[in-house]
């Protein structure tokens, strides 16, 4: 099989709530080829694997503020949720395969845990160009208008996107 699923699909999927990238169930639950609740009933069936820094459940208030802000009219992908949405870290999502036990689960882990290490990457290396400019801006100091102007409009260009999907709840 060629690539299972893009890494740019992943990647849209990962959400900043809580100050964490985390992933929402029904999203997993789509990747992994299970219906939310087959992945929910499983994740309750082995509780012990799935402590509150590998999955935590979003509030009311975050879950209203997530729906306006992806324009869903649900939080689930036919209908109605019996209850508020997941969200599982990285480690969360990795311990979703020893949980979902498929041969998809396995592959479709390995593609999530590749986006995540992609997503460290990229952020790191926004972060070490940003100290770069800062300091080669520092030694320019005083110079012509023209150079301060043409590193102003680099690091707007290098600087993350204004919170991509916004980041939900400040709990």
């Amino acid at each position: 099989m060629a690539e299972l699923i893009q890494s740019e699909q992943i990647e849209q999927a990962v959400l900043l709530i809580r100050g964490q990238r985390v992933m929402l169930d029904r999203d997993l639950a789509a990747l992994f080829g299970v219906p939310t609740g087959a992945l929910n009933r499983a994740v309750r069936r082995n509780a012990g694997r799935f402590p509150p820094d590998f999955m935590f459940q979003l509030g009311g208030e975050e879950a209203g503020i997530l729906k306006c802000q992806s324009g869903i009219s649900s939080l689930g992908h036919g209908g109605r949720r019996r209850c508020l949405p997941y969200a599982f870290t990285e480690q969360g999502v990795a311990m979703l395969s020893s949980v979902l036990r498929s041969e998809r689960a396995v592959r479709v882990n390995v593609a999530i845990m590749r986006a995540f290490v992609s997503l460290r990457r990229m952020l790191a290396g926004n972060e070490a160009l940003a100290r770069k400019f800062a300091e080669l801006e520092r030694r320019l100091e005083g110079h012509d208008k023209a150079i301060k102007s043409l590193f102003d409009a680099i690091r707007e260009l290098a600087a993350p996107p204004a919170k991509p999907h916004g980041e939900i709840g400040s709990m």
